[in-house]
């Protein structure tokens, strides 16, 4: 699937951290979750231990990767990155956790896709930072223990329930990221245009903001889009007539949505009546893999309110009907002729 611009997943341009706030303080937005950090960063300092072990989920592009940099930076320790289907062997992650220094933080994006077995490595580490594990097979194996430095693991994941019980049960902090505030987006906005140097006014910017699904890294990716269509097109001011003329350009609606939603919205309300509709037949009206709509597609569309998941499939809501201009006819949902591929 070719990547979309309003997604929230990393693509290549967001390699620039610039934009990402350094400190606590700077950081926008997740006020519960900020408190939560801010609280435990300064009791672990005041007792000069490391900070309790931190699993951070929410959908992409929320800031779990800068709140991990943030940790480190507020502990004043050094931090070491990895994912998840990155490390494949337990001695992998063993060789990881030994370099660790006292303090240190061990960032794992992606944590849910930990194999089981270097999962379970992780376990003593966590719990006493000590390394067990099992060298050689059969009657020619031992197990190899192996005392290591206080770290803190800071966990990040878009999929909280695949993390398994075992490892999510040893995360003594548990923060949850949502979808930014209308206000929160639009401050976020005006920071990154002031640190790109952008001439812009506030019009503008908030056309951004509202477009930008509450995920700073999407409006992040649309302000970058929007100062090139400036510099081509409008003498390199963003004003909103500029910033509205760039989003329509790149097909991106007033709600945020871009033509992959509206496909998705209009097949099920064109092909299926509006629903409901099974994950699988869906996916294949659309020649899209299921998991990519389910966990790509279809979030920010639930939080609008315009699908629902129900029993026996996807419906579009009249909230989705109205906004794509068509008709709404109330849908009965015992009607069996109406449930193929679920």
């Amino acid at each position: 699937m070719a990547e979309r611009l309003i997604s929230g997943d990393f693509q290549q341009e967001d390699q620039d951290v610039s934009l990402r706030p350094k400190r606590l303080e700077d950081f926008v937005g997740q006020a519960n979750t900020k408190e939560n950090l801010s609280i435990s960063i300064q009791a672990a300092k005041l007792r000069q231990e490391p900070l309790d072990h931190v699993i951070i989920y929410g959908p992409p592009g929320l800031g779990k990767t800068t709140l991990a940099n943030i940790i480190a930076t507020e502990m004043e320790v050094a931090i070491r990155v990895t994912s998840g289907p990155a490390v494949e062997r337990a001695g992998d992650m063993a060789a990881i956790l030994t370099s660790l220094q006292p303090g240190d933080v061990l960032f794992i994006d992606e944590v849910h896709r930990l194999n089981r077995v270097v999962e379970e490595v992780l376990y003593s580490a966590m719990e006493d930072f000590f390394l067990s594990w099992m060298v050689g097979k059969g009657l020619a194996a031992r197990n190899v223990n192996l005392r290591i430095s206080p770290f803190t693991l800071v966990g990040a994941t878009t999929r909280f329930s695949m993390v398994s019980a075992p490892l999510r049960d040893r995360f003594g902090l548990v923060c949850r990221l949502d979808y930014y505030e209308p206000e929160d987006m639009k401050v976020i906005v005006d920071r990154s245009a002031r640190i790109l140097e952008m001439d812009t006014d506030s019009e503008g910017m908030d056309l951004i903001a509202a477009r930008s699904r509450g995920t700073p890294r999407v409006a992040n990716r649309l302000l970058k889009r929007t100062r090139d269509y400036a510099l081509v097109k409008a003498d390199n001011r963003i004003n909103g007539a500029v910033a509205r003329a760039a989003l329509e350009q790149l097909n991106v609606d007033e709600l945020g949505l871009d033509l992959s939603d509206h496909r998705l919205l209009s097949s099920i309300i064109d092909k299926f009546d509006g629903g409901p509709v099974g994950l699988e037949t869906l996916a294949a009206s659309l020649n899209e893999d299921s998991d990519t709509i389910m966990d790509v597609w279809e979030p920010f569309l639930l939080q609008l309110g315009f699908l629902e998941r129900t029993p026996r499939g996807r419906v579009a809501t009249r909230r989705a009907h109205v906004h794509l201009g068509r008709p709404y006819a109330t849908i009965d949902l015992t009607d069996q002729s109406r449930l193929n591929g679920f």
